[in-house]
């Protein structure tokens, strides 16, 4: 169900994420350029570069009357984990549905990080599916069909972006898309955000 089903509460879609600078989203932008032109490449359905991110915990659907513990948990969390640096790196795919490009650095904190905002879900009260080991990836693409994305991959396997200090835990807010408009991606803004280390 949505926040615009009549008898609930209103809810929003809501993750924690890492967003990178504009520096490195200009940096992928250009390294992505060329992959626009392999075979295939129009039937992808790219990600928009405003909206990348490194998804932390997703909460799909919170009520708003569990927000604001949510965003002390969060804030909690942010405190306790200390600025960590982080560059996008690599490449790689899952199955034939998502390219992704990946990170190095600070991958230990980050993960950390990524297991403190599931934990202030789950002390919040919100229900979250079974936690697996995190693996950081930042979203490029998605197909609908099986689609072979190694050679997409493949042009990306030797991105090294530049270093940056990962410094803040945002929570964002997903909207997906409920004009039909093919080609349509879901918006993404951020709701609140916390400083690490307080």
């Amino acid at each position: 169900m949505s926040s615009r089903d009549p008898g609930r509460p209103p809810a929003q879609r809501l993750f924690a994420a890492v967003l990178p600078p504009a520096r490195a989203v200009t940096e992928l932008r250009t390294a992505l350029a060329p992959l626009h032109a392999l075979p295939g490449a129009r039937d992808l359905r790219w990600t928009d570069p405003e909206g990348w991110h490194f998804t932390l915990a997703f909460y799909g659907e919170v009520p708003e009357d569990a927000t604001p513990e949510l965003e002390a948990r969060l804030e909690r969390a942010a405190r306790r984990t200390e600025p960590f640096p982080l560059r996008l790196h690599g490449a790689g795919h899952f199955g034939g549905r998502a390219l992704w490009v990946g990170a190095a650095g600070g991958l230990d904190t980050l993960r950390l990080l990524a297991e403190r905002a599931d934990a202030a879900a789950r002390r919040a009260g919100l229900p979250m599916e079974e936690h697996r080991r995190y693996t950081p990836h930042l979203t490029l693409a998605r197909s609908r069909g099986a689609a072979d994305l190694r050679p997409f991959a493949a042009a990306l396997a030797g991105f090294e972006g530049e270093r940056w200090e990962a410094g803040e835990l945002a929570l964002v807010r997903s909207e997906l898309p409920v004009s039909g408009v093919p080609g349509e991606r879901p918006r993404y803004a951020t709701v609140r955000a916390w400083p690490l280390g307080g």
